[in-house]
């Protein structure tokens, strides 16, 4: 059985918030593929120290990860540090980008210069025009750092108006 990971955003409320992103993509993937949501330690407010261990041992088992938000570009930090042979595709959902704006630029959000190189599976990036959180040029700095990455424009806000259906159409073409 393939395993799906599905890794959360970061704030308060957080996994309340993209239960439904995690329902949508269940229902669209179907009986034969299993989604993991782990709890994140201290969604108020999430570090790489503390997520990125939680991550590592979350991605174990996984065939496909997905990401969103602040959970995705710690999702990228740490496969950048430790990328599994196992992991068949990686889905990037509204990811901030470190330095992409003013509002995203900060001491300690940052990526390795060459962390595209080190994402051996293929990548697919998601992002709403109409995101009022992470800008949508977000998505298109991470494309030009990751080669053959695959972008995807959606609607919806930030949380893609709860609809994965994009995302598990990338999981399992048709």
């Amino acid at each position: 059985m393939t395993t799906v990971v599905f890794i959360q955003g970061g704030g308060a409320g957080a996994r309340d918030e993209d239960e439904p992103l995690v329902a949508s993509l269940r229902r669209e993937l179907g009986d034969g593929i299993q989604v993991d949501y782990p709890v994140m330690p201290n969604e108020d407010e999430p570090d790489e120290e503390t997520w990125g261990a939680a991550i590592a041992t979350a991605i174990e088992s996984a065939d496909v990860v997905v990401g969103h938000s602040i959970g995705a570009y710690l999702l990228v930090r740490q496969l950048a540090t430790s990328m599994p042979a196992r992991i068949r595709s990686l889905h990037l959902i509204a990811a901030p980008y470190p330095g992409g704006d003013a509002d995203w630029t900060f001491d300690g959000f940052e990526l390795p210069d060459d962390f595209g190189a080190r994402l051996t599976a293929p990548v697919f990036l998601y992002a709403s025009e109409d995101d009022q959180i992470v800008p949508f040029a977000h998505r298109d700095l991470y494309a030009a750092a990751i080669p053959g990455a695959q972008v995807r424009t959606t609607t919806g806000g930030h949380q893609l108006g709860d609809d994965l259906s994009v995302v598990a159409a990338d999981i399992t073409p048709r």
